[in-house]
């Protein structure tokens, strides 16, 4: 089956909201293309600014972050009504930096995955290994582990429209890139598990995002595979060149 293309930009602690406005304006014209879904993942104080200036475009705006409870005492955190309210249709859920900066584990991400379907957001659900898990040969084992422990419970039509980012550690940030073949290699095993666990139809309709330094110029090749429907763009999204990766 043919899945539409989503290519989504993690803006990480990056534009203060009057700079976000401004950063909407320069790509509103580079990314217009119907055939690609196109996220802006913004900090939250930018979600509202971003939210207004991409009103009438393509493009849909994305959270960071939320928290597992709808409201009370929880100084600085984030609610899934909250976000619906301000206009968020997609959520990053277990980026490696809130894995390892923050402490989160599989069983809170599940959490947070339940109650982003539960306000009808999209999670964007992150997995990944890092350089030791991949040079001992262990990363397969362990993306299994993540995805299964993250999709606990989580029902085969809530699986469908879900968006699953895979983003080796190790190509984060670093400069370095999975080539097309190893992120097809484990996309595709992302793929697989899914299946396994509740059967290929729904396999088919999850898209899978590769998240590893994708930029213009590696976009073409890596969104040529067959299991990678998209990307989870870092550094480049805050750059005209996201327009090039959108249209690749």
């Amino acid at each position: 089956m043919a899945r539409k293309r989503i290519i989504a930009g993690n803006w990480k602690m990056n534009m203060t909201p009057s700079q976000a406005a401004e950063l909407c304006a320069t790509l509103k014209d580079l990314v217009v293309n119907d055939n690609v879904d196109v996220v802006y993942c913004v900090p939250a104080i930018d979600i509202v600014p971003v939210a207004q200036a991409v009103k009438d475009t393509n493009v849909q705006v994305g959270a960071q972050n939320l928290y597992i409870e709808d409201k009370g005492a929880y100084t600085g955190e984030i609610s899934a009504p909250m976000l619906v309210d301000a206009g968020v249709k997609y959520v990053i859920i277990g980026h490696s930096e809130r894995r390892e900066y923050f402490g989160e584990t599989d069983e809170f991400l599940n959490k947070k995955v339940k109650k982003a379907f539960e306000a009808g957001l999209t999670p964007i659900l992150c997995c990944g290994e890092s350089l030791e898990l991949r040079e001992r040969n262990a990363y397969i084992d362990w993306i299994r582990l993540q995805i299964r422990a993250d999709l606990d419970g989580i029902t085969a039509d809530q699986v469908k429209k879900r968006v699953i980012a895979y983003e080796p550690i190790w190509a984060i940030g670093t400069g370095k890139t999975a080539t097309a073949d190893q992120a097809q290699e484990v996309c595709k095993i992302i793929r697989d598990t899914i299946a396994e666990m509740y059967d290929d139809a729904t396999a088919q309709e999850v898209r899978i995002q590769y998240g590893g330094s994708m930029n213009a110029g590696n976009a073409a090749e890596l969104l040529s595979k067959p299991d990678i429907d998209g990307g989870l763009i870092g550094g480049a999204s805050l750059k005209p060149d996201f327009g090039q990766i959108v249209n690749a």
